[in-house]
């Protein structure tokens, strides 16, 4: 049955000519082993806590050797990596999600320029900056990057592949079904960076220039910097893979874990977890760490791992209703490659390499003065005693970044708040100072206006006689 329906997919898929024979082929191949079934199990009882020799402790970590010349050796090693697939729609957003403005009217994709332009000013490195780019951002994105024309650094982009979505009861390649716009298809996850990276030639362009390691890293994780201390740590170990974990706190029960398991480091995701241990998986006592998604890897064992079609990432289904029509979308996640490289390694990294964009709450917190900006780098505000950042909630209303900015005059001084919870038709005047827990919450059909200047600590408001 399984092979019958792969053969009249296969059929399909031949005679679509928006899309690339890799990209038909690297399709296929996915559905294939989608519905041969061969996915490993994990066995529960096989599953080890990763020992510092494969999680290393960040703060053992030997600071590189000193002086430019030393570190632009290094430098000159290295190319950084962004994905740049997500669009901002989820906040409210058209075009991609990194030209969203963070801070003093600068983008994601701002700080990043500023961040690489100014190591490289500084060492005299080359380190180049690459974006990988969905069917959904590319047009947007090279219009976008005109604006760095002038910038020292060599900028390159490039596309993910583009797959058919499949209709889930028939099992064809929707735009064969006469679905032939944006919709009938998708980006199939951020695991196809590794065969994107060298159908696009990119992969070879680095090589040729003496790159040996590739960082990458979600656009709009503000966290994730060049770090000289996990660049040189690789080199010397010639570690082929390094993903960067951190304490889980819990906020983040849902994110992968690593693992031993059968003497290697693997990644372990919630939708791999048996039914009977998604507690446990979620609990920080056992699993205390969670993947960033900061990934470090070498670009000769991507090159060989490709080229040997080595890397079968789990598959992730993802079943989605478009239009009224139930599609199928395979996906892998790249942080799942790490057991196919050797001496594969975690680093457990500081909490401030994770600081993700993914809603409008996110967002104060970078706008607050809880940070600074200096040269691109989005530093913490030492003032702040308490190691953990304040937990914001905010209601529908705040939820697109427009509606956002509109209900605050200035963005709150939040260096003592432990949380904050809004909710309702609430507005915020300039100048107000949050500490503690602060609840605020506007009545139905009522406009509750926060006045300028107003200091609240550990309150509750529910209307203006509260304040």
């Amino acid at each position: 049955m399984a092979d019958e329906k792969l053969a009249k997919l296969r059929e399909a898929t031949a005679g679509l000519t928006q899309i690339s024979e890799n990209e038909k082929s690297g399709f296929l191949s996915l559905v294939g082993r989608y519905l041969s079934g061969d996915e490993e199990h994990i066995e529960w009882a096989k599953i080890h806590t990763p020992t510092d020799e494969v999680v290393v402790p960040y703060d053992t970590l030997e600071s590189p050797p000193e002086g430019t010349e030393a570190t632009k050796k290094l430098l000159d090693k290295l190319a950084v990596l962004k994905l740049n697939g997500g669009l901002g729609t989820t906040m409210g957003c058209t075009g991609p999600k990194s030209v969203i403005e963070v801070r003093n009217g600068f983008t994601f994709l701002d700080l990043i320029v500023i961040q690489i332009e100014s190591l490289n000013k500084k060492y005299g490195s080359n380190v180049p900056l690459l974006l990988m780019n969905s069917f959904n951002t590319h047009d947007d994105t090279l219009k976008i990057v005109e604006k760095y024309t002038n910038s020292s650094i060599e900028i390159h982009t490039f596309n993910q592949s583009q797959y058919p979505r499949v209709v889930a009861d028939e099992f064809l390649p929707w735009p064969s079904k006469g679905k032939t716009d944006k919709d009938g298809w998708y980006p199939p996850g951020h695991g196809d960076i590794f065969p994107s990276l060298m159908n696009s030639g990119k992969l070879d362009l680095l090589l040729s220039q003496g790159k040996e390691y590739v960082f990458i890293a979600n656009s709009d994780n503000l966290g994730a910097i060049v770090d000289m201390k996990i660049l040189n740590h690789l080199i010397h170990k010639q570690n082929e893979y390094c993903m960067e974990v951190t304490p889980k706190t819990l906020a983040d029960v849902k994110g992968g874990t690593l693992i031993s398991y059968e003497g290697r480091v693997q990644l372990l995701e919630i939708a791999q977890v048996p039914d009977a241990h998604v507690n446990e998986f979620k609990s920080i006592e056992k699993f205390k760490i969670f993947n960033t998604n900061n990934l470090w890897v070498n670009l000769k064992a991507i090159k060989r791992l490709v080229e040997a079609d080595a890397l079968k990432m789990e598959i992730i289904p993802n079943p989605k209703e478009v239009d009224g029509v139930k599609v199928l979308q395979l996906e892998t996640a790249a942080g799942a490659a790490i057991r196919f490289f050797d001496h594969a390694i975690g680093i457990n990294v500081p909490r401030s390499r994770f600081l993700p964009v993914k809603a409008t709450s996110d967002l104060q917190l970078v706008q607050s003065d809880l940070y600074t900006l200096v040269d691109g780098f989005v530093t913490r505000n030492s003032a702040r005693t308490n190691p953990s950042n304040p937990s914001i909630e905010l209601g529908p209303e705040f939820k697109k970044v427009g509606s956002f900015l509109g209900r605050f005059k200035s963005i709150p001084s939040i260096v003592e708040l432990d949380s904050l919870k809004v909710s309702g038709d609430v507005w915020f005047g300039s100048g107000i100072v949050l500490k503690g827990k602060v609840t605020i919450t506007a009545k139905p059909g009522v406009k509750l206006e926060i006045p300028d200047g107003a200091v609240i600590g550990n309150k509750d408001i529910s209307g203006p006689e509260d304040l």
